[in-house]
């Protein structure tokens, strides 16, 4: 398979109106354009392994940032926090099978998605502001 999985990925977070709701479409491949509004997701295919016995089946490791103005443990206030993101995110993602995804490169199956590693609350050094928290997980995409 020659596809690009983060196309794939993309379509189908989109369309997730528990994430859309709180993101809206700000889900970018491979980072965040500059000067996004936040909150937003940014992410890429970082890895991953494919089936020799059935090649058309990759399994790509996905790295996630949920981006937001806020860390977890802001006083409340009105403003999205990063963890917030992370969890809506999670929700969508975490334990999914058979869900189809149709990009202009043709039709694909997500079976499965499984966080490999759980949200991890991070500040940006480079943008003062800028509050993230970084998820991976790990799909199965198949061609059909």
């Amino acid at each position: 398979m020659n596809e690009d999985t983060n196309a794939i990925v993309r379509e189908y977070l989109v369309n997730k109106t528990i994430l859309t709701a709180v993101v809206g479409t700000r889900i970018y491949p491979p980072r965040l354009p500059e000067n996004t509004i936040l909150p937003a997701i940014s992410f890429f295919t970082r890895g991953g392994t494919s089936s020799p016995y059935i090649p058309p089946l990759p399994e790509p490791s996905v790295q996630f940032d949920c981006w937001a103005k806020e860390y977890a443990g802001a006083p409340s206030s009105a403003s999205v926090r990063a963890r917030q993101v992370y969890r809506a995110l999670y929700d969508v993602l975490q334990g999914i099978q058979r869900e189809v995804v149709i990009v202009p490169s043709g039709t694909y199956i997500i079976w499965s998605a499984i966080e490999e590693v759980q949200g991890q609350d991070l500040v940006d050094s480079d943008i003062q502001g800028y509050f993230r928290t970084l998820a991976f997980f790990k799909f199965m995409i198949k061609a059909t």
